[in-house]
């Protein structure tokens, strides 16, 4: 189960587990995988999406409608659409984070895969997902699965998150720290 051993559990956990045995049952799990990894990524890069998957106001209607769109133009496969259009007419779509979050950590574990989250400040080029994930390879001893998501309010740098170890070279977190120690000084 998705939920047992990932670290999500309740209800983003059961849903993870149903698409995992359903993209199983259709040989579809990496196409599933590619499709949730571009919906996280457009959940971290629009605001305005964010807030309209966690939006208690919109309708379910409104919010199947428009996440049905968005999810055919970016070219979602079939699977991926009417699993997110479930869950939206469940209203469920707040927990879709959680969601794809259960998903790719099972498809890891069941690999026998170590995920490394890593956000930067700005898209990393492909010799420079390869370089980390060397690094990462060589530190973890273990295979890595490298998934990296932008955040530009991290200003520069990067946080890297493999299981329980987080390194955060972000300049905002170096910023934030700097903020603190003088608010001391003063």
């Amino acid at each position: 189960m998705a939920s047992e051993g990932t670290g999500v559990s309740g209800l983003a956990g059961r849903y993870a587990t149903a698409l995992f045995e359903l993209a199983d049952e259709n040989k579809a799990l990496d196409q599933v995988a590619q499709d949730l990894a571009a919906i996280k990524q457009m959940l971290v890069e629009s605001p305005e999406l964010d807030r309209m998957v966690r939006s208690p106001v919109l309708s379910r209607g409104d919010q199947s409608r428009a996440m049905g769109a968005l999810l055919k133009q970016a070219g979602v496969s079939e699977l991926t659409q009417r699993f997110i259009g479930l869950v939206a007419q469940n209203r469920r779509l707040f927990a879709l984070r959680g969601m794809i979050e259960g998903y790719l950590a099972e498809l890891a574990r069941r690999r026998g895969q170590m995920t490394a989250d890593v956000t930067s400040a700005y898209r990393l080029s492909d010799p420079q997902v390869q370089a980390l994930t060397d690094v990462l390879r060589a530190q973890m001893g273990s295979k890595i699965e490298v998934r990296v998501t932008v955040d530009p309010s991290l200003i520069g740098g990067m946080i890297v998150k493999v299981g329980s170890r987080m390194v955060d070279s972000s300049v905002r977190t170096k910023l934030n720290k700097l903020q603190i120690a003088m608010k001391g000084v003063g």
